[in-house]
């Protein structure tokens, strides 16, 4: 596979029909599911035709729009991981402030 073929194959890829799924209907509501897409490749290769070229793909739940009585509403997908990683921060965070307020105080009761 040459380089060219390769960005032909990414470009049926990455397009539109991977961001948004079908629409299916359920309980009166139209629903179009949605993703962030990203992608990238590269290649190469020299004069005599040795080389090679690849790509990738990744896909993210982003949410869905939900459309009822023809008013659409923006609907974000939670993600859990990033709410446990935020939340361990703000922990870490409170208990080095805790830290730091507990020995200014001992420092000034002596």
């Amino acid at each position: 596979m040459n380089a060219l073929e390769a960005v032909s194959q990414a470009k049926d890829v990455i397009n539109v029909r991977r961001v948004y799924g079908e629409p299916y209907q359920e309980d009166g509501l139209t629903i179009i599911p949605a993703a962030n897409v990203m992608g990238g490749g590269g290649g190469g290769g020299d004069t005599e035709g040795n080389g090679g070229a690849g790509f990738g793909v990744r896909a993210k739940p982003a949410g869905a729009w939900v459309i009822k009585d023809g008013e659409a509403e923006w609907r974000p997908a939670f993600d859990l991981n990033r709410a446990i990683l935020v939340g361990q921060v703000i922990a870490i965070v409170a208990l080095l402030v805790a830290r730091s307020v507990v020995k200014t105080l001992a420092k000034a009761n002596r």
